[in-house]
């Protein structure tokens, strides 16, 4: 892959908060020619400013939920999209002053709803059938509301390349990867950061450094979409490079954009050698940061500080909730000493969107992509002969997620050699909604796409019996343990060692039980194959998505597994074809109970 000639050169734009021409570096700018000094004073000269950071916002455009068809509520009063965001920074601007005011995000914007589906699949920004692709609805908000600039996040790449590279040249910011290489050159295929200039009258300018850092599990995650093109080092490996080359530039502050959280902790195991979280672990290495706007882990962080190992410096984070729940806002003050500027102070915060109502231009920018969208997802693909929900599908084997397995073992046989033919189909997939609901009588998109929420392609891999068996009883670490004789409430069972929902992956296609009395990793009880016990060698041929058959989540043998099967199409995708294909969805033709919760061999359910 070329690198961004952006990391080749200086570029010029207008300043977000001036108007004026602003240098923004790459990997091999300096800025332009400093101003000419202020005049000596005898008192030293003090001023404030602001950035503003967005997270996750997962095109989220309006306070807006295409999987119910309508709008987003929920007990707290809370409310998203980025119409409300910019009314919250227009006001901001409006208070601090439009000249101490930046706007920046952490990552994961292109994806996570039905609207940015549709313009990465259905009528792509990349064009096609030879036609100009339209502009992407976050580009077009972004713009309007002036970011200075954005880090990529994992979900960035779910749509390939391409797909990122056609919302890049959209966008009049830059996307910043640090620690995103061209994996044969090793040089950034990003811009690593961008430096801004707060004007300060009769002063000179304090230059604002934003570094931009990503998530190494994007070479695992989306390893088919990036092997052989993009590879991804470390958080603190990178920011120790790109810091100090920030502070020689002359920059008075130090401001990091991470795809990536703050509590040091890692899903996948040791299938790379870098921390997924890292963000806290960056401030206390890595000397010479003022702050970071974290992002990743779809938390609510209004104030977070680090001390750095080396200088003492206290580092400030903060993580506003995703989606556009929340905005974070940190405040700097500083003073100039000597003909420099000196950070005296710095603050956080996060505010809630639900005090504002949504910005009229966006709203005029977007409601029609919004309109086109909804006329899509309401769009009926066949029917379902009884209702379908996932309420219980945490803890029970329900037809909901057994229509996800019936769609996955359906396309995997079909694709086999002869050989792997002859071996036992089975599959594995988890709930990702607990709110998702596939109705009885007439299916529309929006239904199929409320149960199955990402992009996730599908494989089909080799494991023994024993191998599964480790397999489940990984899945099953999902559960808090329950001795026999306590009563089991559901409010307090599951994601026990963090581990989420989307995490957590069910079987079928084989009878097994879990014992929640036991102790984790001898809790997969009677695991059979047509009603016998599965030997150990025996080889089975695994339906799996590719974030897990890619390592997502560290599960044992399956990154390592053996693919017989593999396809660029979208688990979505196929459950949309085969309601279409069938017409009718009929879960007595597929749907089974066979796994089950016990306490020492007594179900629970």
């Amino acid at each position: 892959m070329p690198v961004n000639p952006m990391n080749r050169r200086e570029f010029v734009q207008k300043s977000a908060v001036t108007g004026a021409a602003v240098a923004v570096a790459g990997t091999l700018g300096t800025g332009t020619a400093e101003a000419a000094p202020a005049k000596p004073e005898c008192k030293p000269r003090t001023w404030s400013f602001s950035i503003l950071g967005t997270t996750d916002l997962h095109s989220h455009v309006f306070n807006w939920d295409y999987y119910t068809n309508a709008a987003y509520k929920d007990s707290k009063g809370n409310t998203y999209g980025i119409a409300r965001i910019a009314t919250l920074v227009k006001n901001l601007r409006a208070e601090k002053g439009e000249d101490r005011v930046l706007l920046v995000d952490a990552g994961d914007i292109i994806q996570g709803t039905s609207l940015a589906y549709y313009y990465a699949n259905v009528d792509p920004i990349t064009g096609k059938d030879g036609k100009r692709g339209p502009k992407h609805p976050m580009a077009l908000a972004m713009n309007e509301m002036r970011y200075d600039a954005a880090a990529l996040g994992n979900h960035e790449f779910n749509y390939g390349v391409d797909v990122l590279r056609a919302f890049e040249r959209q966008c009049r910011f830059p996307l910043l990867g640090a620690n995103a290489l061209d994996a044969k050159t090793l040089k950034p295929a990003f811009t690593p950061y961008t430096v801004k200039r707060i004007k300060v009258p009769g002063a000179p300018d304090i230059k604002v450094g934003i570094l931009g850092l990503t998530n190494p599990g994007i070479a695992l995650w989306d390893k088919d979409n990036v092997s052989g093109k993009l590879v991804f080092p470390g958080l603190v490996e990178q920011a120790k490079k790109y810091v100090p080359r920030l502070r020689a530039l002359g920059c008075d502050v130090v401001f990091l954009t991470d795809h990536s959280g703050l509590d040091g902790s890692t899903s996948w195991g040791d299938e790379l050698p870098y921390v997924e979280n890292a963000s806290n672990l960056v401030a206390e290495q890595v000397p010479g940061i003022d702050a970071i706007l974290v992002g990743h882990t779809h938390v609510d962080v209004p104030t977070y500080t680090v001390k750095n190992a080396e200088t003492g410096e206290d580092v400030l984070l903060s993580e506003p909730y995703c989606y556009g729940y929340r905005l974070s806002v940190f405040d700097f003050e500083l003073e100039l000493e000597h003909g420099c500027w000196k950070v005296t102070g710095k603050t956080a915060t996060t505010l809630n969107s639900n005090t504002v109502a949504e910005d009229p231009k966006i709203t005029e920018l977007l409601t029609a992509d919004h309109e086109l969208v909804v006329k899509y997802v309401n769009t009926a693909i066949g029917t379902s002969t009884v209702d379908m929900s996932t309420a219980e599908a945490c803890w029970k084997d329900v037809p909901a997620i057994d229509f996800i397995h019936e769609v996955q073992m359906e396309t995997v046989k079909a694709g086999l050699s002869a050989a792997d033919a002859a071996l036992p189909l089975i599959s594995v997939a988890a709930c990702f909604s607990r709110t998702a609901d596939i109705p009885k009588g007439d299916v529309t998109i929006r239904d199929v796409a409320g149960l199955y929420i990402y992009e996730n392609t599908l494989y089909g891999k080799k494991l023994t019996g024993a191998q599964l068996k480790d397999y489940l009883e990984y899945a099953a670490k999902y559960y808090h343990q329950v001795p026999s004789g306590t009563a089991v409430d559901t409010a307090t069972l599951t994601n026990a060692n963090s581990f989420w929902d989307y995490m957590y992956d069910t079987a079928a296609g084989v009878s097994y039980e879990i014992d929640i009395a036991a102790a984790e990793g001898s809790r997969i009880k009677n695991l059979t194959y047509n009603g016998a016990a599965i030997p150990d060698d025996q080889v089975f041929v695994v339906a799996v998505n590719n974030y897990r058959a890619n390592g997502g989540s560290g599960y044992p043998h399956i990154a390592a597994a053996e693919a017989a099967y593999s396809s660029t199409n979208q688990v979505r995708d196929l459950m949309i074809a085969y309601a279409t294909a069938k017409g009718t969805i009929d879960p007595s033709t597929f749907a089974a109970t066979n796994w089950k919760l016990t306490q020492d061999g007594t179900p629970v359910f």
